[in-house]
């Protein structure tokens, strides 16, 4: 019997499902061609970087400072970069930010495990507005809360708010949001957030403490026409911001991104203190220097997101005209398909011998649906419609 705690070797052993699915569309790729293998699996941006990203790069290595822009940072990030981005964040959304409002991490999931290990106490609840990425479950476990799943109001993908209100108890320590929303594209409308903070406001004053509501927020640039996202903040005051510049300006592999603690946060030196100690602890501490200085320079950019609007539309149209039942993405590069069977994942298998490629979404707590990542060639999107029509009229559609 080994002498390791079980939960880690189970989570080792098991891999997140897009990630398999991506390996097998590889291993396909070898076996029958790439261009024969319509991968639909992981959310990789599809389109470069904006020009300015690689530009930045090439003027922070040969400046003066070149040489030394690879030493550690003060732990939380550079004052300089935290300066700058409290600027551009204070000009974008019209709320005062200082630089010690900001800690600056490892990606997004690096600023959710550090929100959650900062507020964290034995005991605490964790709320999880399903569906919801597949990793939060884990990171929540794994700094010590105990998730509570709320599901959606599926005819709406917006949150069922007596659910809502059904799940926060004394022990409900933070809500978790994610607008637009992984793997739906659903957007939090202002008359969603506006119900959620008021029930939010009148269940920590009830209990006696603060419900904190940790928003994550890497896809809040990539919104369709007809959309907008509202900021957060501007409806809850005790808003712990996460982001990543994974997906706004295609750097997923640079692992960037910051946790904003708003002055206006209840506790709010504590929470900031808490969360630089689940960085210390965790170790997510002296973020990629030389990308924390491209995040500064690159914020409030974007790559040139015209495709995901393209392929939404493309799939969006197509796949409802043949019967399917769809979530109409607001945003994200993601589109929720009903399956045409109870078990999604016998759908998912029968597409695969097609060699079309997407997971099923019952580990973001949504069974009965399948996501369909579109953050591809138009191309591709083209030659998948053929194999859906073939698979709706399988499935009399």
């Amino acid at each position: 019997m080994s002498n390791l705690p079980e939960n880690m070797v189970q989570l080792g052993s098991r891999r997140n499902i897009m990630r398999e699915i991506r390996e097998y569309g590889l291993i396909r790729a070898r076996e029958v061609g790439a261009e024969n293998v319509l991968d639909f699996s992981l959310g990789n941006p599809s389109v470069p970087p904006p020009p300015q990203v690689n530009d930045t790069i090439r003027a922070i290595l040969d400046s003066p400072q070149g040489d030394s822009i690879h030493a550690y940072t003060t732990a939380q990030g550079d004052l300089a970069v935290r300066e700058s981005l409290a600027a551009s964040l204070t000009r974008r959304f019209g709320m005062h930010y200082g630089p010690d409002d900001l800690y600056i991490t490892v990606g997004a999931a690096a600023g959710l495990c550090c929100c959650f290990r900062a507020l964290a106490c034995p005991g605490d609840e964790f709320v999880l507005m399903a569906p919801y990425f597949t990793e939060y479950d884990i990171f929540v476990r794994g700094n010590g809360g105990i998730p509570v799943v709320v599901p959606p109001d599926y005819d709406t993908f917006q949150p069922d708010m007596k659910a809502l209100e059904a799940a926060i108890g004394p022990k409900t320590k933070a809500l978790v949001v994610n607008s637009p929303n992984n793997p739906s594209g659903a957007i939090y409308s202002a008359e969603t957030l506006t119900a959620m903070a008021d029930l939010l406001r009148r269940k920590a004053a009830e209990y006696g403490h603060p419900i904190y509501l940790i928003s994550d927020e890497p896809y809040r640039e990539i919104v369709f026409q007809g959309f907008t996202v509202p900021w957060i903040p501007n409806f809850y005051d005790d808003t712990l911001v996460c982001y990543s510049y994974s997906k706004s300006i295609s750097l997923p592999g640079e692992r960037i991104g910051y946790v904003l603690v708003g002055e206006k946060v209840a506790e709010h030196k504590a929470v900031y203190a808490a969360i630089c100690g689940a960085g210390r602890v965790l170790g997510y501490v002296n973020a990629p220097s030389l990308f924390q200085r491209v995040a500064a320079a690159c914020d409030g950019l974007t790559s040139d997101l015209s495709i995901y609007q393209t392929n939404r539309d493309l799939l969006y149209n197509g796949l409802t005209s043949m019967g399917y039942t769809c979530v109409e993405p607001g945003g994200t590069f993601y589109l929720l398909l009903k399956s045409p069977v109870p078990d999604a994942n016998e759908f998912c298998k029968r597409a695969q011998a097609y060699d079309l490629l997407f997971p099923p979404t019952d580990d973001f707590a949504c069974p009965g649906w399948c996501r369909i990542a579109f953050c591809t060639t138009t191309e591709q999107v083209q030659k998948a419609l053929p194999i859906f029509k073939k698979l709706a009229e399988e499935y009399g559609l």
